[in-house]
C-alpha cells in the first residue's frame, strides 16, 4: 500500500486545489443560493468538463490508463474543501463506476464517453426513507412484455433536481430488505411518468424527491443482470462512501484551517485567544484526528484502484472516521469563533451545514461503524 501520489496524480490534486480555490470558493456557493441556483452550476460543470475532472477514472480506451479513484479523490477533496457544488461524485464517480461494473458494452459505448465530455449527468436514486438502507427497496419494477415498469418514490436524490440521467434502484423480485431481488435501471429524466420535486436543501447543494408513476422501460435500460443488481450497487456505494468521506477530508481540513487562523489573529483580555490551553488542546484533537482520517481515506482510495477484496472494510472505515471527524471540526470551528461563527456573514455556518449532508449521505458514521464490525465477524 502507498500513500504517496504519481506525478500526474498530484499534478491533478494541484490544478483541482487551484480550480476550487479561485473558481468555486465560498462565495461562489453563497451566490449560489441568493441567486435560487439550488446548487445548479452549468457554467461552472462546463469548465470542470474542460479540465477533464469528469472523465478521471474513464480510460480514453478499453483497458487504458487513468488517474484512478485515487485521483478522482484529490479532486473531490479539493471541492470538499470549498463546499463546491458539483456532479462530480453522482456523474463522474458513481454513474461512471456503475457503468463499469455493471454496464453492457452498449451502454458504455453510449454514456462514458458523455460522462467524459460533461455532456451528460447522472443522479442515484436510491433511498426510499429518511434513513440511508441500501438493500431496503420498495419501488417495483414489474416486467410488462417489452420491458419494466416502474413504479416507487425516491426520497432525497443528490443532484436529482437537475440529472439528465438516473440510475433506479428497484425491486424485481422478493421483498423490502432482501439483497437478492433489486436491479438497476437507466431512466431519462423526461420519461413519461417520472415527476422532479427539487428540494432546497441546508446545504444550497439541492435535491429532489423523484416519482416513478407507470414509467415503462425497455429492456435494454437494465444495468446488470435482472435481481442481481446488489452485485453492482454494493461495490458503487463502497466507491461512493470513499469518494464522500475524500470530500469530508477536505472540508474538515478547510473548517480546521479557518479555525486555527482565527486562534492566531483574534486577541481577548490583550492576548492571542490561541495561546489559551484549552482552546489548544482543542486544536490538538482536530489535527491528529485529520491525519488519522486521512490516512484511512488514502487506503480506501488506494484499495479500491488496486481491487482489494477489503474494500467494503476500508470503505466503511473511511466514511465513519470522515463523519466523525467533519461533526467534530465543523462544529469546532463555529464555537472557536464565537458569536460572529453563528452569522450568516461568515463561513463557518456554511460547513457546519455541509457536514450535516455529508455526514448522513451514503451511510452514517454509526452504519458504517455497524457494518465494520459485522465485516470483521463480531
Amino acid at each position: 500500500m502507498s500513500f504517496i501520489l504519481t506525478e500526474d496524480q498530484e499534478m491533478l490534486r494541484e490544478t483541482a486545489m487551484a480550480f476550487a480555490r479561485d473558481e468555486m470558493p465560498v462565495s461562489h456557493l453563497r451566490n449560489l443560493r441568493d441567486s435560487g441556483a439550488n446548487g445548479n452550476d452549468p457554467a461552472t460543470r462546463k469548465k470542470l468538463a474542460e479540465l477533464g475532472f469528469f472523465g478521471v477514472i474513464i480510460p480514453d480506451e478499453p483497458g487504458g490508463e487513468t488517474f484512478g479513484l485515487t485521483g478522482l479523490g484529490q479532486i473531490l477533496e479539493a471541492q470538499g474543501r470549498t463546499l463546491a457544488a458539483t456532479p462530480l461524485l453522482q456523474t463522474a464517480l458513481i454513474a461512471a463506476s456503475a457503468l463499469q461494473l455493471g454496464g453492457t458494452p452498449a451502454q458504455k459505448a453510449e454514456w462514458l464517453a458523455k460522462i467524459a465530455a460533461g455532456e451528460a449527468t447522472f443522479a442515484l436514486a436510491l433511498d426510499e426513507t429518511a434513513h440511508f438502507s441500501p438493500h431496503n427497496i420498495s419501488t417495483e419494477a414489474e416486467r410488462d412484455g417489452q420491458g419494466f415498469t416502474l413504479n416507487g418514490l425516491k426520497k432525497y436524490v443528490p443532484d436529482g433536481h437537475y440529472a439528465d440521467m438516473f440510475i433506479v434502484v428497484a425491486r424485481t423480485f422478493g421483498e423490502a430488505g432482501d439483497r437478492h431481488g433489486i436491479s438497476l435501471f437507466l431512466v431519462p429524466r423526461g420519461a413519461k411518468g417520472v415527476t422532479v420535486e427539487p428540494l432546497k436543501t441546508v446545504d444550497s447543494h439541492g435535491a429532489a424527491h423523484v416519482n416513478f408513476d407507470g414509467v415503462h422501460v425497455p429492456e435494454s435500460a437494465l444495468l446488470g443482470p435482472a435481481d442481481e443488481g446488489a452485485d453492482i450497487l454494493d461495490p458503487v456505494l463502497d466507491r461512493a462512501a470513499i469518494g464522500m468521506a475524500a470530500e469530508m477530508l477536505g472540508s474538515a481540513q478547510a473548517a480546521f484551517d479557518m479555525t486555527l487562523e482565527y486562534l492566531n489573529s483574534r486577541k481577548q483580555f490583550g492576548q492571542l485567544i490561541g495561546s489559551f490551553q484549552a482552546l489548544q488542546h482543542r486544536a490538538a484533537k482536530m489535527f491528529t484526528e485529520l491525519e488519522m482520517t486521512r490516512s484511512c481515506v488514502a487506503a480506501a482510495l488506494d484499495a479500491a484502484d488496486a481491487g482489494k477484496t477489503d474494500l467494503a472494510e476500508l470503505a466503511s472505515l473511511a466514511k465513519a472516521k470522515a463523519g466523525e471527524l467533519v461533526h467534530m471540526v465543523s462544529n469546532d470551528c463555529v464555537q472557536m469563533h464565537g458569536g460572529i461563527g453563528m452569522t450568516d456573514a461568515a463561513e463557518p455556518g456554511f460547513y457546519m451545514k455541509r457536514a450535516r449532508v455529508q455526514e448522513a449521505l451514503y451511510g452514517s458514521a454509526s452504519w458504517h461503524r455497524d457494518r465494520y464490525a459485522k465485516l470483521n465477524g463480531f
